[in-house]
């Protein structure tokens, strides 16, 4: 499919990301979200089915529902609404894309944290620091911060990105705008936080993107979805251990507990892993969304 679409007279450009097909026609983008899954920036052979689907109709399912925090790129997922040319491909597209506004892509990720796991509780068992900011004595894994924390990241064109503090993050781009980034990103999260609380969901931390048309700042990319997000069962929550999740966590064991030195190529993942991950995927759409009735 990706051969068929760059093709077209339509396409300016396209690239593909670890999960993402991206095609420019011009003063926008369509987006195309794969079934592919990837960790430690690494791509696995093989795909969870129906992945794509999720993530896109989490992300549009957020992008419809922030609008009061900021705007977005989002346009539309309605394939019949898409430009002629890529009409003969709307089975395909259908439900796994998504036409955006063309934005000029701010090259920090903003990670806000309101719990301590994953790299920061690393970082912080080593160093009392997480993203370069000292942090109080005694903290344990999954202990909720008293306030979220903002620890920004660099975008990568290849290889990983880059950790850095929000004063790295001052000092490399307009104060304004960097102030304004991470505020938002705040606001975000904590929207999401107190909104699928309500559903037995902790929000431990995400990831949001963002873009600019002229002067005006976007939310872009994908937004809130168990890539970028890390969703815990409220019900299996215990400060000083990791709860149950509904993200990429079987995969997460599975490459921990394998030989694999997360360095490409990755291993082929195992059937289980695949079912499991998917199975959790569906089920935070369904809480996400409300949607219970989709067949998969």
């Amino acid at each position: 499919m990706f051969e068929k679409l760059s093709g077209l007279d339509i396409v300016k450009h396209s690239w593909q990301g670890k999960v993402r097909d991206i095609y420019d026609l011009g003063d926008k983008l369509l987006i195309v979200t794969s079934d592919r899954v990837s960790a430690f920036d690494v791509v696995f052979p093989n795909l969870i089915p129906d992945k794509g689907k999720i993530l896109n109709g989490i992300s549009v399912y957020f992008f419809q529902n922030t609008k009061h925090i900021i705007d977005n790129h989002f346009i539309t997922d309605k394939t019949e609404e898409y430009p002629k040319p890529l009409q003969e491909f709307k089975d395909i597209l259908a439900g796994r894309s998504m036409l955006v506004k063309k934005t000029r892509v701010i090259p920090f990720e903003c990670i806000v944290r309101g719990y301590i796991t994953g790299s920061a509780w690393s970082e912080y068992s080593k160093t009392g620091t997480i993203g370069n900011m000292m942090m109080p004595d005694e903290l344990r894994e999954s202990q909720k911060f008293r306030n979220p924390l903002f620890t920004p990241s660099t975008k990568a064109e290849t290889g990983h990105d880059e950790n850095i503090s929000y004063r790295d993050m001052l000092n490399r781009m307009d104060k304004k705008i960097a102030e304004n980034l991470k505020n938002k990103s705040v606001e975000l999260y904590l929207y999401a936080h107190d909104r699928l609380l309500k559903d037995n969901i902790i929000t431990a931390d995400t990831k949001f993107e963002y873009g600019t048309i002229g002067s005006d700042i976007l939310l872009i990319d994908e937004v809130l979805t168990p890539d970028s997000s890390r969703f815990w069962d409220m019900d299996s929550y215990e400060i000083g251990k990791t709860p149950l999740s509904y993200d990429k966590q079987f995969i997460r064991d599975f490459v921990s507990d394998s030989v694999w030195d997360k360095k490409p190529p990755a291993p082929v993942l195992p059937d289980d892993v695949v079912s499991k991950t998917r199975d959790k995927y569906i089920q935070i759409y369904k809480i996400i969304t409300g949607d219970t009735d989709r067949q998969w």
